[in-house]
C-alpha cells in the first residue's frame, strides 16, 4: 500500500516537471539559428506570398504562446505533430528509431552490469591486489576518456586496420529483415531469422563497448566503495562468527545491503545513457534517435526536435521510478519519505 501511494505520488509530480521540459524544450529550439523555411526550400527563389503561405500551413506564423499551448494541447491527445519536411507524424518517426536507441543502451548495460560488480567485488574483496589495482584503472579511464575518441579509436583499429568489426550500421546489407516491432532482436527471434540476429549482435558490439565504458566505470567504483563500508559492519563480523562461509556472507548479507546505492545509480546512469547514445549512434552511423536527432537540428524541424527531448524525458522518469520501486523490492524497509 506504501508503495502504491509512492508510485501516483511520483506520477502526479511528473506532470509538471514534464510540463516545465516541454517549455524549456520550446523556447531552446527556437534559438538555434536558421529558419526552417529557408531549409525546406534549400535555396530555391520563391515569392514572399509563398513563404508567407508555408508559414502558415506550418503555424510558424502564430505568437510563441498560441504556438506553445497548441503544442502542449495536443501533446496531452498523445499527438505530437508532423515533421516540417516529410509532414509525417513525429511519433511515428520516434517509434521507428526509438528501438534501436533502447536496445543500444541495453546492450550496454548488460556489458557494464555483470562487469562492474565483478571487478567492484573482488577489488573490495582483495584490496590492493591485481584486481583492485585493474579495477581503479578501468574506472580512471572509462570516466576521463570521452565517449567519441574511444569510438575513433576502435573504429580505426577493430574496422580499418585489423577489419575484424564492421564500421557501420545494425545489420548486413546481405541480409533481409522485415521490421515488425523495430526491435532487432524480437523481429529476427518472431521471423526466426538467426543469420539477422546474428549480423545485428555482431554490428553491436563496439557500439556497446563504447556506451558501456562510463557506467561500467562508474558501478565498479560504486559497488567497490559500498561493498567496503558494508563488510565493515557488525553484522557481517557476527554473521562470521557464528561459522558461516564467507561466499554466504558476501553474496546473502554484504551484498543485499550494498546493492540498494548501486541500484540508485545505475538507475540514473540509465537515463543519461538515453541521452549518450545520440553521439554513439553518430559515431556508427545507427539508425537511432542519434542520427534522427541530428537530422533534425540541420533541418531545423522544431516538432521533432520538440518530440525526440520529449520522449527522452519522460523515458529518463519512468527508469528513475523503476529505480525507486527495484529498490523498495530489495529491501521492504526502505523509505520514500
Amino acid at each position: 500500500m506504501k508503495s502504491n501511494v509512492f508510485v501516483i505520488r511520483r506520477l502526479v509530480y511528473m506532470i509538471p516537471v514534464l510540463f516545465g521540459v516541454m517549455l524549456g524544450v520550446f523556447f531552446t529550439v527556437r534559438l538555434i539559428p536558421g529558419d526552417p523555411i529557408r531549409v525546406i526550400l534549400a535555396g530555391r527563389h520563391v515569392t514572399q506570398e509563398v513563404r508567407e503561405e508555408m508559414q502558415r500551413d506550418l503555424g510558424l506564423d502564430k505568437p510563441w504562446y498560441v504556438q506553445y499551448w497548441i503544442w502542449c494541447a495536443n501533446v496531452v491527445r498523445g499527438d505530437l505533430g508532423r515533421t516540417i519536411r516529410s509532414r509525417r507524424p513525429v511519433l511515428d518517426e520516434i517509434s521507428c528509431k526509438f528501438p534501436h536507441t533502447i536496445e543500444l543502451v541495453s546492450f550496454s548495460l548488460l556489458l557494464a552490469i555483470p562487469l562492474g560488480f565483478g571487478l567492484g567485488m573482488l577489488a573490495a574483496l582483495k584490496p590492493n591486489s591485481i584486481f583492485d589495482y585493474l579495477a581503479t584503472t578501468l574506472s580512471v579511464i572509462g570516466v576521463s576518456m570521452p565517449a567519441f575518441w574511444l569510438g575513433l579509436l576502435m573504429l580505426l583499429l577493430f574496422s580499418i586496420y585489423l577489419g575484424w568489426l564492421p564500421t557501420s550500421g545494425l545489420v548486413s546489407i546481405k541480409v533481409g529483415l522485415k521490421p515488425i516491432t523495430h526491435f532487432y532482436v524480437l523481429d529476427a527471434l518472431l521471423q526466426r531469422n538467426l543469420p539477422a540476429l546474428g549480423s545485428f549482435l555482431f554490428h553491436m558490439i563496439m557500439p556497446s563497448m563504447v556506451l558501456a565504458t562510463i557506467p561500467l566505470a562508474y558501478i565498479t567504483r560504486m559497488v567497490k566503495s559500498s561493498m567496503l563500508d558494508v563488510l565493515q559492519e557488525e553484522y557481517i563480523n557476527t554473521a562470521r562468527s557464528k561459522g558461516l562461509i564467507e561466499v554466504k556472507v558476501v553474496f546473502k548479507h554484504a551484498l543485499r545491503n550494498a546493492v540498494i546505492p548501486v541500484t540508485i545509480m545505475i538507475g540514473t546512469i540509465t537515463g543519461l545513457l538515453l541521452g549518450g547514445a545520440i553521439l554513439t549512434e553518430t559515431i556508427f552511423g545507427l539508425p537511432g534517435m542519434g542520427t534522427l536527432m541530428v537530422g533534425a537540428i540541420l533541418e531545423r524541424d522544431f516538432p521533432l526536435i520538440q518530440g525526440s527531448i520529449l520522449v527522452f524525458a519522460v523515458s529518463y522518469n519512468i527508469v528513475t521510478l523503476l529505480t525507486d520501486v527495484a529498490c523498495q523490492i530489495i529491501d521492504p524497509r526502505a523509505s520514500y519519505g
